[in-house]
């Protein structure tokens, strides 16, 4: 094995946590100047500031990329992403919960605001079924359907900032990390801190992508099972970091909120660009994707039926991805043999 993509891997993941760290710290204070609620902070500018690099990934693999393999790749991570964030984010996030909770010596529990949480799940999958019934028909006036998905997440995202909820008081925040002696820093610092930690957190996924391909194929994996099984892992990173900050410090509507909103964020732009750019044609693996990512939201939406859910139940979630994992390799086997 590489020794050196290797320490690249472990140290981009180091720097995406400790710039995750930065991220929530600015986007919090972001939030409170903005007046928002924690939820709205959350699902909106949290979810949409970590989204927006792997949704421009999308846009230019398939609006430049120059071979159907690269728009396949936009397609997939179209699909990768939700699948990733429905099970192992939601599993971390429940791990983080039962280890915390031991530690600090806590009920294992996850307080959520259920209805909410069943709400956004309940949008996603209507607009999740509706992208992948379009991936298996053609027509000719397709490509405009793009701008439905669009306008889905401008409603989605209007109807969270109208929501009247209790916002972040002055108290519960960490004092901004590039302002540390200012008790309330203005709106601009913040700003500053949000997005000078978006653009290393950007830039180090990007490195931490391209070295997981080298390990993976160093351990003798099909580039395209590599690219499959690791890739939506590594560019979901930066929520399920931003989860764990989150949790550690006892806020784990955030964490729970900024998962949700990533999984609208990517059910509904990713798609509009995969819709505009490509004939928008599922393979069987982008199909058995999107098939586990169903079963994992419906078991979410059974498991927040209550507000407060128990952590390790949540965590069964992420052997949702370990089945997704072995029935693909199963089928890479099958396809190369046959």
């Amino acid at each position: 094995m590489d020794i050196t993509a290797l320490v690249l891997l472990l140290g981009c993941a180091a720097v995406i946590y400790f710039s995750c760290e930065a991220f929530v710290n600015g986007v919090e204070w972001l939030g409170h100047r903005l007046h928002l609620g924690q939820t709205a902070t959350g699902t909106v500018l949290a979810a949409f500031g970590t989204a927006l690099p792997e949704s421009v990934v999308t846009l230019v693999a398939v609006a430049f990329g120059h071979s159907p393999a690269q728009k396949e790749i936009g397609i997939g991570a179209a699909l990768g992403g939700p699948l990733a964030l429905s099970t192992v984010a939601y599993a971390v996030v429940g791990i983080a919960v039962l280890l915390t909770a031991r530690r600090l010596g806590r009920q294992p529990e996850v307080e959520v605001n259920a209805r909410r949480l069943r709400r956004d799940q309940l949008w996603f999958l209507m607009i999740f079924a509706l992208k992948i019934a379009l991936g298996v028909v053609v027509f000719s006036f397709k490509p405009w359907l793009g701008i439905l998905f669009l306008a889905a997440y401008a409603l989605y995202t209007w109807k969270e900032l109208s929501h009247e909820e209790a916002g972040f008081d002055e108290g519960d925040l960490e004092p901004l990390k590039i302002r540390p002696r200012d008790p309330a820093p203005a709106l601009g610092w913040a700003m500053a801190q949000t997005t000078a930690a978006l653009l290393v957190i950007f830039a180090a996924s990007r490195v931490f992508v391209k070295q997981l391909e080298v390990v993976g194929s160093a351990l003798g994996l099909d580039p395209q099972l590599a690219a499959l099984l690791f890739s939506p892992i590594a560019t979901e990173l930066p929520e399920v970091m931003n989860a764990v900050i989150w949790v550690r410090q006892g806020k784990e509507r955030l964490a729970l909120a900024n998962i949700s909103g990533a999984m609208m964020i990517q059910a509904t732009v990713p798609t509009a660009f995969g819709l505009f750019f490509t004939p928008w044609i599922l393979s069987t693996p982008s199909i058995l994707a999107a098939m586990v990512t169903a079963v994992a939201v419906i078991f979410l939406q059974w498991l927040f039926r209550s507000p407060r859910v128990n952590s390790l139940k949540l965590a069964q979630v992420g052997w949702l991805y370990a089945v997704f994992a072995a029935v693909l390799m199963a089928w890479q086997m099958g396809s190369s043999h046959g």
